[in-house]
Order: C-alpha cells, then sequence, then structure tokens
C-alpha cells in the first residue's frame, strides 16, 4: 500500500455552511499534487448537519476521512486527535471556515520539500475582524511575549504545515491543556514561515467566542510560563513594605507629633486595593491550581463516537471508545 504523503487536519465546529466549498478547494489542491493525500475532518460536537454532509463526501471519495467527537471538546482537542489518526509524512493544520486560505499550502509544501520541519503561516494582514479582536490579539501576543521563554511567532494560527517526525513528537507529550502552537514552538526542530493575507469568512460567523479565546490566552500562558506567579508574590511583597512604611509613619505621627491621620475614607480605600492585589493573586494561583487538577484527573481531551473512512483500523461500527494520549 502507498504511503501517505500528506494528511490535512480540518477541525470543525457548526460549519455546515462551508463543508461543501472547503473540500472543493482542498481537494483542487491537492489533486494538482499528483501525491497521495488524507482530508480528515474532525467534528467537534456539531449540532448542525455538518457530520452528515462529510459522511456524504466520505462515500464519494476515498481520501476523505472522518472523526465525530461524542460532544464539543474545543479546537485544540480536535487538532490533536487529527494529529493522532493522521498517517502521512507531513501534516498541514487548516480551518474549514477558509479564513486561511487554501492556496497557501503550495508554498508550505515547497518549504517542506526545502528541509523545514515546521511551515507556519504569518498572517500580514486580517480581513472581516472588528477592532476589538485585532487589538486584543496584539495585546496578547505581546503579553505572551514578554512572559516565555520560548519564541512563538506573533500573528500566526493553528494554520501550519509539520513534518511526522514533529507530530510524533506532538503525540507524545501527556498535556491535556493543549496550546498547539506554543507546543509546536517549544519542540523546536527547523522553522519557517510563509506571510498571507487571511481572508473573510466563506459564510456563517466565528465559532471563537470571547470565552473561548480568554481560555486560549490562559492556556498559553500559564502552559509556557510562571512568571505571573512571581509576579504576584512581587505585588505582595511591595505591598508589605507599603503597608510597613505607612505603619511607621502613623506611628511616628502618633507618639512624635501632635497630627494624628484622620479618615475612615482613606482607610477603608487602602483596603479595598489590599483585597484587590489579594483576590489577584489568588486568581493567578488558581488558574495554575485548576491546570494541575486537570493533568491529574488523567482524563482524556476528547471521546471519539465514531469514525468514516479509516478502513478497518480505526473503525468500530456502533461503538463507542476513547482514544487516550
Amino acid at each position: 500500500m502507498d504511503t501517505t504523503v500528506y494528511s490535512l487536519v480540518v477541525p470543525l465546529y457548526n460549519e455546515e455552511l462551508v463543508i461543501t466549498e472547503c473540500y472543493k478547494r482542498l481537494k483542487q489542491i491537492m489533486d494538482t499534487l499528483n501525491e497521495s493525500y488524507e482530508i480528515i475532518f474532525v467534528n467537534d460536537g456539531s449540532k448542525d448537519n455538518s457530520d452528515k454532509i462529510i459522511e456524504e463526501i466520505c462515500n464519494k471519495d476515498s481520501n476523505v476521512r472522518l472523526i465525530n467527537f461524542s460532544r464539543n471538546f474545543g479546537h485544540q482537542s480536535a487538532i490533536t486527535a487529527g494529529m493522532q489518526f493522521s498517517e502521512g509524512s507531513a501534516i498541514i493544520i487548516i480551518d474549514a471556515d477558509l479564513q486561511d486560505p487554501p492556496e497557501v499550502i503550495y508554498r508550505m509544501i515547497e518549504k517542506w520539500k526545502e528541509g523545514y520541519d515546521v511551515v507556519y503561516g504569518k498572517r500580514i494582514k486580517r480581513k472581516g475582524e472588528t477592532f476589538f479582536k485585532k487589538f486584543t490579539a496584539k495585546i496578547f501576543y505581546k503579553i505572551l511575549d514578554k512572559l516565555t521563554d520560548v519564541n512563538i511567532p506573533r500573528d500566526t494560527g493553528d494554520f501550519r504545515l509539520i513534518d511526522r517526525k514533529v507530530c510524533d513528537v506532538l503525540n507524545a507529550l501527556p498535556e491535556k491543556n493543549r496550546y498547539v502552537r506554543g507546543l509546536v514552538s517549544w519542540i523546536g526542530f527547523k522553522q519557517t514561515e510563509v506571510e498571507f493575507i487571511r481572508e473573510e469568512r466563506f459564510a456563517g460567523e466565528t465559532k471563537y467566542s470571547l470565552k473561548k479565546m480568554l481560555k486560549l490566552a490562559f492556556d498559553g500562558i500559564t502552559s509556557f510560563s510562571y512568571k505571573p506567579l512571581k509576579f504576584a508574590s512581587i505585588i505582595g511583597i511591595m505591598m508589605s513594605i507599603i503597608g510597613f512604611i505607612y505603619l511607621l509613619v502613623v506611628l511616628f505621627k502618633k507618639f512624635f507629633t501632635d497630627k494624628n491621620i484622620q479618615g475612615w475614607t482613606s482607610l477603608i480605600g487602602v483596603n479595598i486595593m489590599f483585597s484587590g492585589i489579594i483576590l489577584l493573586a489568588l486568581g493567578i494561583m488558581g488558574e495554575y491550581i485548576g491546570r494541575i487538577y486537570e493533568e491529574v484527573k488523567n482524563r482524556p481531551i476528547y471521546i471519539v463516537k465514531d469514525t468514516k473512512g479509516f478502513g478497518k483500523k480505526y473503525e468500530k461500527n456502533n461503538t463507542t471508545y476513547i482514544k487516550k494520549i
């Protein structure tokens, strides 16, 4: 049996409006390469007809596979599942919404054949995105760059090509709260970029809510840096010193001068400030403890309900099963 050269991993959630067009564009590109490939759609618990549409495509095209999750486990889990089920020498991750132009795949493959193990897409312009999203993304990447010792490229998402050896290392990592683009940078190997203009969505609305964006941001920061914990400690020490100095001033004025510091308002204001700082420090520690809790439970990061197009290796009809990492 011929070895699969390319595996395209396409995570999706409620994307029935774009699946057909996404498949057509991906197939058109891959067919021109004259090399073996597979397209793995990972249905992350969609509530629309996404799974049915992909099943029909699978029935017509032997190069297409489908992984159905038992529920929505999240974008990073879907990417992880696609990589674990992939068999290609090069794995290409691309979202189904067509904001990342599939045509960029040509340039990624060229770089891969030149000897690069990781080729990530770098956005030089974002079409159709709000000022708030662009601004918060810019701030996030700056904060992440300052806090971590790992060089995670700015203005990059999960749209990238990785070599099989990189994929195997990623699959072996046991982490549950996965920030894939950060893990790829942490692993190392020979990496480069290709620039592109990010397009507007082909149809539908973004599935990345503010809540999901914040979770991804926290996963990125807590997975690659413990500096926020140091920051909380430093703030605590500084506030203790300030409080001690303030106490000395109060005692000095009380015993050596005729002036007393008056005003419950200022005292309450100081207490509120200190309480806020304490809660902030506890919140930072809570984020790390929560992630330790998730790791200790050792639950799988996704559960596969069923698959289609993989053949006997993964197919289990009418059986719910777990693929652990």
